[in-house]
C-alpha cells in the first residue's frame, strides 16, 4: 500500500529565528496517524526546524515523526560551485529533498540531465527525493501535457540506479516520490481538477512501468496551489497519494486541515487493505 504523504515546501520564506516555532506549531496540529509529514524549509532553517520537530511532542499517536526535507541539492558531489549545497552537506539535517521543482527549472534553468544527476546524488547520500514534473499552460493548451511530463520522467530516470525495492522494507518509506505540478494552475487563475491530476498520475505510472520501475508502488503527489479547501478533490482520487503544499504550508490552520483530510484517506486505505 502506497503511503499518504504531505510535504510542506516553504520556498524562500521564514528565517532561523522564526522557522522553528512555525514548524513546532504545525507539527503539534498535524499529529495524525498514517500520514508521512515532511517540512522543507530554506537551507538556513534546516537545523532549527529539525530541532523543533524532534521528540514525542511532534509525533503522531502511531509514533510517526515529522521529517525534514531540503528544497534542492546540487548535482555535483563537491567543487567550485559557489552558493550551492551538496547531498553530503544535507546528511544529518534532512532525510528528504525536492528535486526538479518548476521554479528551479524556470529560475535556474535546470535541465533533465542535471535533475538526473541530482537524483543519483540524493540516493547516494540516503536522501529520499520528491521528483517534480509538470507542464506549462502552452503545453496543456496544445495537447502536449502527457508528452512533456513523459519527457521529464525519461530524462530524469532513464538508467537511474533507483534503490530496490522502491519502498524501504523497514519504514515503508518510498525511495522515489513524484510530485505532479501543473504549472498552468499555479497563480494563473486557472484551476486543475482532481480528474486532471488523476489522468496525469495514470500517465506517469505508465511511463514508470515502461522504464522498468513499478509504477503502482510509487506515490504521486499533487502540487498545484493546494489548500485545505481544495485538497478533498485531489485525495478523492485513488491514484493520488498526497500533496506538495506551497504557500498554504506556511499557515498552521491550512496544514492542519490538509493533514486531517490526508489522515482520513490513509485510514480508509488501511481499512480497505485489511478487509481485502
Amino acid at each position: 500500500m502506497r503511503r499518504v504523504i504531505v510535504a510542506a515546501n516553504w520556498k524562500m520564506n521564514t528565517t532561523p529565528a522564526d522557522a522553528g516555532e512555525l514548524a513546532r506549531t504545525i507539527a503539534g496540529r498535524t499529529r495524525v496517524d498514517g500520514v508521512v509529514r515532511i517540512i522543507c524549509p530554506p537551507f538556513v532553517c534546516l537545523g532549527p526546524v529539525g530541532d523543533a520537530v524532534a521528540g514525542d511532542a511532534s509525533s503522531a499517536p502511531d509514533g510517526s515523526p515529522v521529517l525534514v526535507g531540503a528544497q534542492n541539492v546540487h548535482h555535483a558531489a563537491a567543487g567550485a560551485h559557489t552558493g550551492e549545497i551538496s547531498a553530503s552537506m544535507l546528511a544529518g539535517l534532512a532525510t528528504w529533498v525536492i528535486i526538479g521543482h518548476s521554479e528551479r527549472r524556470r529560475d535556474a534553468g535546470e535541465t533533465d540531465t542535471q535533475i538526473a544527476a541530482k537524483l543519483v546524488r540524493a540516493w547516494s547520500a540516503g536522501l529520499r527525493p520528491i521528483l517534480c514534473v509538470g507542464e506549462v499552460l502552452a503545453d496543456r493548451d496544445a495537447g502536449r501535457a502527457d508528452d512533456v511530463v513523459e519527457g521529464q520522467l525519461r530524462g530524469a530516470l532513464a538508467g537511474a540506479p533507483i534503490p530496490t525495492p522502491v519502498h524501504d522494507a523497514g519504514a515503508d518509506l518510498p525511495w522515489l516520490t513524484i510530485a505532479y505540478e501543473p504549472v498552468w494552475a499555479i497563480g494563473t487563475g486557472r484551476n486543475a481538477r482532481g480528474s486532471d491530476a488523476a489522468a496525469m498520475a495514470a500517465a506517469i505510472r505508465r511511463t514508470l512501468d515502461d522504464l522498468g520501475i513499478e509504477g503502482a508502488a510509487v506515490p504521486i503527489l499533487y502540487g498545484g496551489s493546494v489548500t485545505s479547501a481544495n485538497i478533498d478533490e485531489f485525495l478523492a482520487e485513488p491514484g493520488l497519494d498526497g500533496a506538495l503544499v506551497g504557500g498554504a504550508s506556511l499557515k498552521a490552520d491550512e496544514m492542519a486541515g490538509i493533514v486531517a483530510r490526508a489522515g482520513t484517506t490513509a485510514a480508509a486505505r488501511a481499512a480497505h487493505a485489511t478487509t481485502g
